[in-house]
């Protein structure tokens, strides 16, 4: 056995593979064995074969960095995570739960209103909301899905019970990197998926065209899907294309769109405009057209919202979704559940304190040094403080933050985020770690079996974004197990 393996200590965690008794877990049993074989020498080896195949395959993301776009290969660590087929499919019915009330909401939002009427959740919240699109008013896309590809941050505390961290309904990136994970695990591990009946995750480009064909205002056999970039600069651009490239569809800029007269939606190609049913768009709200949001826009569609708003073109994710985004509104997503579905949360949130209410701000300036704080719409692990790792002079600065700008601040426990074997060097280590899922939505809602694993790279850090120097693993449902 590997002597990484005899050492590795899960310390006070819940371990994804490792039981506090050393032993692996029933699901990662013949992973685990496997893996316990193979010699540092041969550990090795596999790794630069993963990081060979990440340059041969050209998977890359893009930090931005004083002033500057840097490309770096993806980071990859090639023990999988593994999660038994009987937990995640809890986990799985809870998501989908999640992602309808969600979309009941953001529905109920630009028509009547009906939760913020009945005090369900405070109007300020919502309309003052940076979020809030009141371009979006009166609107309601079909099946009444507005959020149609939701990334929904998951976490396991101490006690091994998986909890939603936070809702991602823009523009949720990292599913080709789900995609790739599992491909590059595929070469350099091929053994370890003998025998093992692991849920397939390469279907997602056939399911995610098929929510987007569903959504298509026109009754086509094969409808006109377009993936709308903001162009090669953007960091999730290789997503962008190797989307459109799985779907079959085409991938477009915003000068490669126009809208006519009639207030329909065209592709220039070098036969002539072809009538476009459904664009899935990776740019924000505020750039996405120039007549209705941000008239300095050069990457949106000018026209694009009155041709959305006359149904003669689906959106997805639909303009105005990212009402529901927000950290703040997250704290109300049970009430949610309750008021528009009518049944408990089958999957929990984490205990979230809202600054802009004077008795839980007091208890969070009290208590800065153990809690985590965040701003209410940043994302990437960007403008948070995490209290147990912070200095006085951090705090210092988020009491007053927080004291200029309540509503733009949450904050939360710190959770004992679980951990993984990981392999650190030459040895393995336990690493933090969570979990983003994709929930399709239109005709109807599907869940990815597991979903994007982020890890945490530095020993003892609990900020796992790429972004911020974290890595990622193959996440494995295995069916058949707890």
């Amino acid at each position: 056995m590997n002597k990484s393996w005899k050492s590795y200590d899960t310390g006070p965690f819940f371990d994804e593979l490792i039981t506090d008794a050393g032993k692996p877990r029933v699901a990662a049993r013949r992973a685990v064995n496997l893996l316990q074989k193979l010699s540092r020498e041969e550990m090795e080896a596999r790794r630069n074969a993963a990081e060979l195949a990440i340059r041969d395959m050209g998977i890359s993301f893009t930090i931005y960095s004083e002033g500057q776009n840097i490309d770096r290969a993806w980071p990859f660590d090639i023990i999988p995570r593994v999660i038994g087929g009987r937990d995640w499919s809890k986990v799985s019915r809870g998501l989908a739960q999640r992602t309808r009330a969600l979309n009941a909401f953001i529905d109920d939002i630009y028509n009547k209103q009906r939760i913020l009427k009945d005090g369900i959740v405070p109007a300020e919240i919502v309309l003052d909301s940076g979020n809030y699109k009141p371009q979006c008013a009166g609107i309601s896309p079909r099946f009444g899905a507005w959020a149609h590809v939701c990334g929904t941050d998951l976490v396991r505390d101490k006690d091994g019970k998986f909890y939603v961290l936070e809702d991602n309904l823009r523009v949720p990136s990292g599913v080709s990197y789900m995609l790739e994970n599992r491909e590059i695990t595929k070469r350099v591990l091929p053994e370890l998926f003998e025998n093992y009946s692991i849920q397939p995750v390469d279907d997602y480009p056939a399911q995610l065209y098929r929510t987007l064909a569903s959504l298509s205002p026109r009754e086509r056999k094969r409808p006109c899907i377009v993936v709308l970039t903001p162009g090669i600069y953007n960091s999730a651009y290789f997503e962008h294309s190797f989307l459109a490239r799985g779907m079959g569809a085409e991938l477009v800029e915003g000068t490669d769109l126009f809208v006519d007269d009639n207030d329909v939606l065209h592709m220039r190609t070098v036969d002539g405009p072809e009538r476009v049913d459904v664009v899935y768009r990776r740019i924000d709200d505020d750039f996405l057209d120039p007549e209705a949001f941000n008239a300095d826009s050069v990457l949106g569609v000018p026209g694009i919202m009155r041709a959305w708003k006359k149904g003669n073109v689906a959106i997805a994710n639909a303009p105005g979704a990212g009402v529901a985004d927000d950290k703040v509104v997250y704290a109300f997503v049970p009430d949610m559940i309750r008021y528009y579905l009518k049944e408990k949360p089958a999957i929990a949130s984490v205990k979230t304190y809202l600054c802009m209410i004077e008795k839980e701000r007091d208890y969070v300036l009290a208590n800065l040094d153990k809690l985590v704080v965040k701003p209410a719409n940043e994302s990437g692990g960007y403008g948070l403080m995490v209290g147990p790792h912070s200095t006085a002079k951090q705090r210092k600065t988020f009491a007053k933050l927080i004291e200029d700008n309540p509503r733009n601040y949450i904050a939360q426990p710190t959770l004992s985020l679980s951990t993984a074997p990981t392999y650190c060097g030459n040895t393995i280590e336990p690493r933090h770690l969570d979990l983003r899922p994709f929930i399709l939505s239109g005709q109807d809602t599907w869940v990815t079996p597991g979903g994007l694993t982020r890890v945490a790279m530095v020993k003892g850090s609990l900020v796992v974004n790429s972004s911020q120097g974290g890595g990622s693993k193959d996440t494995w449902i295995v069916e058949g197990s707890k």
